[in-house]
């Protein structure tokens, strides 16, 4: 499916990244222009978040400041990561339910090789459950100082050992003066919220941060009510010691909101602006269990989170050069879902039934060509907890750093799931379910159902080494090593009939690795190559997903291979970063819908991260974010040669911006340029979803000091862009849209 114009970017990508003074490397660098850039420091990657020096990393990793984040204006955490090379993010669903995938590495939704860190932490060790990636318990507001974004590199051998796409939030601390910050955002679509940010010193030596934020409104995609509420609030405290610091946070999150799913294409009516939900059906009753209990739901609670990530960080040097990282957190709440759910096409009332329909709550009576289709209303209840402790003692000995590390793990999940009761709906927003169609009344419904009830808890340890050599000028070689054992003991009823369908006790181990080179050209820029090995391992959703694979004797373990090779290139006034990629993942499985087979299959990606940032004295700069890949399934007993489902194979991101005063008065134009390349909905790559382009446009003002104004425009020409298919029937013309035109306007004031 590769265009011409995606192998002539790749070759000419491949180019740049030899020639001259390009070749490949890092990554993105959305870091602040002011300061000495070269001293950025990443803690992502390193031994207990140790930190290192971002000129002297031999990985790609790229930092998103609160200055970049204010621009780009996210509508949703995973939204944020777009401005991350190498991911593809599909944002449609709304703030929860994203699905992101990272450099070609296979997914058939949600966030399989994502973990999202607060504070060097995992929010939730496993990257992802069935309705739950890590973005769904995460929200981005004032608090947030900076994120990383780290892809491969030493990610399988550290902390949880993602090998994929670490993502971590680091949160603003306080200082010896007191600054104050207040916002109030407003929307063309009824949103109200409030952020609030206050720091300072309590003490000598005991810094805080407190804020949060609350709001409200009917989505983006107008439900008729109030579709997205939500309130989040904050606390950071740092002690500074002689030889440390001590850090403790927690974060409080009470947010949800619709969770926007595929439509009928090409119906008259539906477009971008389109969701199903409404005053007529949020509120409907389900039948489910042996005994057909009936139960009702408000199914606008949408997706969201009702719970705290909360934790801290002891860092302390120790006598004869012995260095000490402690970081811990706790997750603890319930992250639910109530979706209105399409199943199978549009169709009319007449090709369903000669009866006479009416609607179910107004008494309306439809005609016989009235669009509509089955929708299944799913209930999902979720509880999770997790704790998680990284430690790691570190020294130098001359030209060697080294470090040796102790990861611990407790995961923990109770599920509640009613899917399926499908029912007939008008197709209209907030269309209502109708009475006359026989299956609509009937205890089974009008398709398929699947109920469970289960519990499960996961154990993971694991010890990890890492060394670094300087003996060689301008050389650092480093490596690491880690093995984990993994636990997992799982229990599910399936059929709300109080038996156990499938019971699971399970413990396997691995050893992953990691070995890199950087070498530096100049104060300003250098080289780096790297390889790693390292494994996804599986989680509760993972066995009952893949019953009979698993018993069949495969251990559902993914196999992560990937190399890379970089260069970098930072100054105040230009940063480049370029990485050629090349990876292979073994053993991944893909089930379209619960109880359908299992496919087994392996993927092989490569491609060109490129991310460029050059800002002008003149007040001009431009931000460039390019991802070109080439994808194959290399085993499949069916899809043989094919390429990854729902990942493009090039994307680019470009943003220019004007700063200019009037006056005393500051002011910055910007704007965003989207493109993205055809993709295939399927394995089978039979579906194709167009691709398309998105232009957002912003405008800062700054009165005052403090005092300052912004207009946020996204998908200014109102693209009807398609994310994705219908993940449960590729053949059904069902897709979801990208987020319709909105804007955005805020102001904030500063008090420091």
């Amino acid at each position: 499916m590769k265009t011409g114009f995606s192998k002539c970017v790749l070759a000419s990508a491949v180019a740049l990244a030899f020639a001259g003074q390009s070749a490949v490397a890092q990554e993105a660098n959305n870091t602040p222009s002011a300061g000495d850039d070269t001293e950025i420091i990443v803690v992502s990657g390193t031994p207990g978040g140790a930190g290192i020096r971002k000129i002297d990393a031999s990985f790609a990793v790229t930092n998103i400041d609160a200055s970049d984040i204010e621009k780009l204006a996210p509508k949703s955490t995973a939204d944020l990561f777009k401005a991350i090379p190498g991911v593809w993010v599909e944002s449609s669903g709304g703030e929860s339910g994203a699905n992101v995938f990272v450099r070609g590495f296979p997914g058939g939704g949600d966030a399989p090789f994502l973990t999202l860190s607060l504070q060097g932490s995992p929010v939730y060790p496993a990257p992802t459950l069935s309705f739950l990636e890590n973005t769904q318990i995460f929200r981005i507001d004032e608090t947030i100082e900076m994120v990383e974004g780290l892809r491969g590199g030493p990610n399988p051998v550290v902390s949880n050992g993602q090998p994929g796409l670490t993502t971590n939030f680091r949160l603003k601390r306080g200082g010896e003066s007191t600054e104050a910050l207040a916002k109030y955002t407003v929307s063309d679509y009824g949103l109200n919220r409030v952020d609030l940010v206050l720091s300072g010193a309590l003490d000598d030596d005991l810094y805080y941060m407190i804020g949060g934020y609350l709001k409200s409104s009917p989505g983006i995609r107008d439900a008729g009510f109030r579709s997205e509420q939500g309130n989040q609030f904050t606390i950071n405290l740092t002690k500074v010691f002689d030889n440390g610091e001590l850090n403790l946070y927690t974060r409080q999150t009470d947010d949800r909101g619709t969770w926007y799913l595929p439509t009928p294409l090409n119906v008259a009516g539906i477009d971008a602006g389109y969701t199903q939900i409404g005053p007529l059906n949020r509120q409907a009753t389900i039948t489910y269990g042996a005994d057909n209990t009936q139960e009702s739901f408000d199914f606008a609670n949408g997706r969201g989170w009702d719970g705290h990530v909360s934790g801290g960080s002891l860092k302390l040097d120790l006598a004869d050069g012995w260095r000490l990282v402690d970081r811990f957190s706790i997750t603890d709440g319930n992250a639910n879902t109530f979706g209105l759910v399409p199943n199978g096409s549009a169709t009319t009332v007449g090709e369903v039934t000669d009866a006479a329909v009416t609607g179910a709550v107004t008494g309306e009576t439809y005609g016989s060509n009235t669009p509509i289709q089955q929708i299944g209303r799913w209930v999902v209840l979720k509880d999770i907890f997790a704790f998680t402790n990284d430690v790691a003692v570190s020294k130098s000995f001359d030209n060697v750093d080294t470090a040796f590390g102790l990861y611990t793990a407790t995961t923990e999940a109770k599920d509640w799931w009613s899917l399926g009761n499908h029912a007939y709906h008008v197709l209209q927003p907030g269309g209502e379910m109708l009475a006359g169609i026989e299956c609509n009344t009937s205890d089974e419904g009008c398709g398929w159902n699947y109920d469970i009830n289960s519990a499960g808890d996961a154990q993971t340890t694991a010890f990890y080494g890492t060394l670094s050599y300087y003996g060689i000028e301008d050389l650092i070689i480093d490596a690491g090593i880690r093995r984990e054992q993994h636990e997992v003991n799982y229990s599910v009823d399936e059929g709300l009939d109080g038996v156990v369908t499938k019971a699971v006790t399970y413990d396997q181990s691995k050893t992953s690795w990691t070995f890199g080179a950087n070498y530096a050209l100049d104060d300003f820029s250098g080289v780096f190559v790297r390889m790693n090995r390292g494994y996804k391992m599986p989680y509760f959703d993972d066995f009952r997903d893949n019953w009979g694979a698993y018993t069949g004797g495969e251990q559902l373990i993914k196999e992560v291979t990937q190399g890379e090779v970089g260069y970098k290139y930072m100054n105040d006034e230009l940063q480049f970063f370029a990485t050629l990629f090349a990876n292979r993942v073994k053993g991944d499985t893909f089930v379209r819908q619960p109880g359908a087979p299992a496919e087994i299959l392996t993927n092989e990606a490569m491609g060109v991260e490129l991310d460029g940032n050059y800002d002008h004295d003149s007040g001009f700069s431009l931000n460039l974010n390019a991802t070109v890949q080439d994808t194959e399934i290399t085993a499949s007993a069916a899809n043989e040669g094919n390429e990854a489902q729902r990942q493009p194979g090039w994307q680019v991101r470009m943003t220019p911006s004007y700063e200019f005063e009037v006056g005393e008065m500051y002011a910055n134009v910007y704007a965003t340029l989207t493109a993205v390349d055809d993709r295939f909905g399927n394995n089978e790559n039979t579906v194709v979803l167009p691709g398309y382009e998105k232009v957002d446009f912003g405008v800062m003002v700054e009165p005052t000091d403090r005092l300052k104004l912004q207009l946020a425009v996204d998908n200014l020409t109102d693209e009807q862009g398609i994310t994705e298919g219908d993940p449960r029937n590729a053949d059904a013309p069902n897709g979801r849209y990208i987020l319709p035109r909105s804007v955005k306007f805020s102001i904030s004031y500063a008090l420091y």
